[in-house]
């Protein structure tokens, strides 16, 4: 009756790699420099486990002994978003890139879009989502054309009011931007950007959705359901791993929301996978380059591991990792090319087990894949009999 938890905390970065400079990610650490720009960490949960043995963190001691096993992982996929950075932990390495447009999309494929969802688009830059709203939503309001934009990251995304465009309009548009950009133009994500409000005070809305491309080859999620297992999708997963691998989802975009349906799950799970993303790490603070939230985030998360702890069985192993960094003290309000933490723990796993540096993130899924006894993942290797008695 074995039970695996992934809690993902988005964009929880813990250093950079050694080719962060080709990002310009130079000198981020999310969680270190989080820490040091709010005089330290309130984490005593986190702490306990081994999170102060990962990197050094203001106000996070070092344990002799921590109650969890500690590491942290390197992105082995190429780029650092977020869809190969679930994929990856799930045991599935991506060796090339998405493609990125940081001058926009080819005008060309812009005029199909248009022609292909029966209006004009606005924008087609790369910019900020507050920013981009900011600054043509009147325009939008005023014509009903789709804004178009994109980042430094492998996303195309659609920003529409509410009161403007009927959000599954929104959501119809991005279902036909995601057939169409394929091949040199198949980007990792079309994100929905719904807002609303008045000019002057636009504000991007919960009802945000992202439409991935599937997944390469099977992952840890579709190996677990092919076993026969309940595998349990809460956050923004179903949309990361484009609807497929999962027998049940709870989508959500609030951290403490999905750590209600954690635990919900837990009460009534006997056995199989449970993988939660929090995305506001990422999406509310880390993008916004808000270092108290995102610090603030850190340790209202820290409050709710004990309920988590409570409900431990003997056949169960926790994971706590991230997908990215993004570091809300540099000036970038990208995600940043780092190493992520690595907490493993459960009632029968070793304490204080130092897992090092792990070559790849893969290396999570294929040690959850041993441990539920399904068909090892493509990428990876177990580090299973090292935090087991």
């Amino acid at each position: 009756m074995s039970r695996v938890v992934i809690i993902l905390l988005d964009g929880l970065g813990c250093g950079e790699m050694p080719d962060a400079g080709e990002f310009g990610d130079e000198g981020s650490n999310t969680l270190a420099n989080t820490a040091s720009a709010v005089g330290g960490l309130v984490l005593p949960n986190l702490g306990r486990l081994g999170l102060g043995n990962v990197t050094p963190i203001m106000g996070v001691p070092v344990q002799d002994m921590s109650e969890a096993c500690f590491g942290r992982m390197a992105k082995a996929s190429a780029g650092k978003d977020s869809t190969t950075g679930h994929w990856e932990v799930a045991g599935l390495i991506v060796d090339q890139p998405f493609p990125v447009f940081p001058h926009g999309f080819p005008p060309e494929f812009v005029s199909r879009f248009e022609q292909a969802i029966g209006r004009k688009v606005l924008g087609n830059v790369a910019a900020s989502g507050t920013e981009i709203i900011r600054r043509l939503g009147e325009e939008h309001m005023r014509t009903g054309w789709p804004i178009v934009y994109t980042s430094a990251d492998s996303v195309f995304q659609i920003a529409c009011h509410e009161d403007v465009v009927p959000i599954q309009d929104l959501y119809h548009f991005c279902e036909i931007a995601r057939r169409m950009l394929d091949g040199p133009l198949r980007v990792g994500r079309v994100i929905a950007r719904p807002f609303a409000g008045a000019p002057g005070s636009f504000i991007r809305t919960h009802r945000r959705r992202d439409f991935s491309c599937p997944p390469p080859s099977p992952t840890l999620l579709d190996r677990v359901k092919d076993a026969g297992l309940p595998v349990v999708a809460i956050g923004k997963v179903d949309d990361l791993f484009a609807g497929q691998g999962y027998t049940e989802t709870h989508h959500s975009l609030n951290n403490m929301e999905c750590m209600d349906l954690v635990l919900q799950v837990l009460d009534g799970l006997g056995r199989g996978l449970v993988f939660a993303n929090l995305v506001q790490f990422d999406m509310d603070w880390g993008h916004r380059n808000d270092v108290l939230g995102f610090a603030r985030g850190l340790e209202e998360f820290d409050r709710r591991l004990p309920e988590v702890i409570a409900r431990l069985k003997p056949g169960d192993l926790i994971f706590i990792t991230a997908d990215h960094g993004n570091d809300p003290t540099t000036p970038s309000t990208d995600h940043s090319r780092e190493y992520v933490p690595l907490l493993v723990f459960g009632l029968s796993i070793r304490h204080g087990v130092n897992l090092r540096s792990r070559p790849t993130f893969a290396d999570l899924g294929q040690t959850a894949a041993e441990f539920l006894n399904v068909t090892p993942c493509s990428d990876g290797t177990s580090f299973l009999k090292e935090v087991t008695a």
